[in-house]
């Protein structure tokens, strides 16, 4: 026979906290969030700037995938929902210290303008575009009136988009490798690196390529700047922090965050676009999809580890 001595009920399975809910939606959600804060942030800075002309693809064509990014970002948080037919009550209110609160308003505020924003420069892509209506030729010269008053909105809402997204995990101060004022920061610069990397995919100039190559290779410089401050803060931090940040350093998610997201998500396509840039013949895609993809992985990581930290009372 096999005596057992009990000391506390944590021996038992399933006694500490452990969350497993959020799945591939949220991820997704995070990922497509950042990106559509990316590329308006950059539309209306250089809209204001006066570079529609130098930079066409940034100011004109890059942002028609923001208002699509964010409709289907937001419909898989839709489909993450427990109570679908009650996400309007999010707007019943404002809550100044709920992040989630945050966010709801400003999605119902930029992806309108994002849509606006585009819809003012359809014609220009689409030249035999006929509105048919008189009052949508009106509002199209009202939109275009105040497009600038219109570039600082988008500015602002996309920067609080892209902190929100990271805050929206760092608010959960119960998960111990969320609970870090970097993931805010972090999000913003990794949104605005993959709406950088659309950009650039996208532009058949050269110099607007080559500028936003230069900004991309300064945003992975401050990701990895932050990532390796996050896992400093860890390190010198409580037990429970400092076992989040072994997950990453020798635990399960070891391979997948050094090899999807730093390896293959930053360094490799900074090489690349330092390479490009020395006058290197390179793919021009080949950097953004790796920037895109390891944006992504990061975020899924990113959620699937922090649901297995926890704190042991």
């Amino acid at each position: 026979m096999k005596e057992e001595l009990i000391v506390s009920g944590r021996m038992n399975p399933g006694i500490d906290p452990y969350l497993h809910i959020w799945h591939w939606q949220i991820p997704l959600y995070l990922f497509l969030g950042g990106l559509a804060a990316g590329i308006l942030f950059f539309t209306a800075l250089y809209y204001i700037l006066g570079k529609e002309k130098e930079l066409p693809t940034a100011v004109k064509w890059a942002n028609f995938i923001a208002p699509a990014a964010l409709v289907i970002g937001l419909f898989a948080l839709f489909l993450d929902l427990k109570h679908k037919l009650f996400f309007w009550q999010l707007y019943t209110t404002i809550r100044l210290s709920s992040p989630m609160s945050w966010g709801a308003w400003t999605l119902m505020l930029i992806t309108p303008l994002a849509f606006i924003w585009s819809a003012s420069y359809l014609r220009e892509l689409v030249p035999k575009w006929d509105w048919k209506l008189k009052i949508l030729y009106d509002f199209e010269a009202l939109v275009i009136k105040y497009r600038k008053p219109l570039a600082w909105a988008i500015i602002f809402l996309s920067i609080i988009l892209g902190i929100y997204t990271g805050i929206l995990l760092s608010a959960f101060n119960a998960r111990p490798l969320w609970n870090t004022s970097l993931l805010g920061p972090l999000f913003l610069t990794s949104g605005l690196s993959t709406g950088a990397a659309v950009i650039m995919w996208m532009s058949k100039d050269h110099a607007e390529r080559a500028l936003f190559s230069k900004i991309d290779l300064i945003l992975i410089t401050a990701e990895l700047f932050f990532i390796i401050h996050l896992f400093m803060g860890f390190l010198a931090s409580t037990q429970v922090q400092i076992n989040a940040a072994e997950l990453f350093l020798g635990g399960e998610f070891t391979v997948t965050f050094w090899v999807f997201v730093i390896i293959l998500g930053l360094v490799f396509p900074g090489i690349l676009e330092i390479l490009e840039l020395r006058g290197y013949k390179v793919p021009v895609a080949v950097p953004a999809i790796l920037i895109l993809f390891g944006g992504l992985m990061f975020r899924f990581i990113m959620v699937e580890a922090g649901q297995i930290t926890r704190y042991l009372y």
